[in-house]
């Protein structure tokens, strides 16, 4: 019902940038938080950021001062840019939406991109 699309990630080296996009389609009604979730290998899904449909953010202590969450309502798309990149940054980075359907509008229910790697190295 929601099809999520992510892209930006890849190879960056240590201070360096990256911008992570996330366009969502489909049957939707209305997107509510949007946000951004990495998981390092063995470790477990942690939140990054979200950003509610008021545009109030959230952000992950270890993420506060160098990424920055957005979204452009019109497009249906959230964003992160990623500034002052660190080793330990490295992740599969997760889109989700919280979002009601043509199918569901009455019951919002939450829905995962596939995942794009960003790996931080020299």
């Amino acid at each position: 019902q929601v099809q999520l699309v992510e892209g930006g990630g890849g190879l960056v080296q240590p201070g360096g940038s990256l911008r992570l996009s996330c366009a969502a389609s489909g049957s939707i009604l209305r997107l509510n938080t949007m946000g951004w979730f990495r998981q390092a290998p063995g470790k477990q899904r942690d939140l990054v950021a979200t950003v509610t449909s008021g545009g109030i953010t959230n952000y992950a202590d270890s993420v506060k001062g160098r990424f920055t969450i957005s979204r452009d309502n019109v497009k249906n798309t959230v964003y992160l840019q990623m500034n002052s990149l660190k080793p330990e940054d490295t992740a599969v980075y997760y889109c989700n939406v919280r979002a009601t359907t043509q199918r569901t509008p009455f019951q919002e229910y939450p829905y995962w991109g596939q995942g794009t790697q960003v790996t931080v190295s020299a």
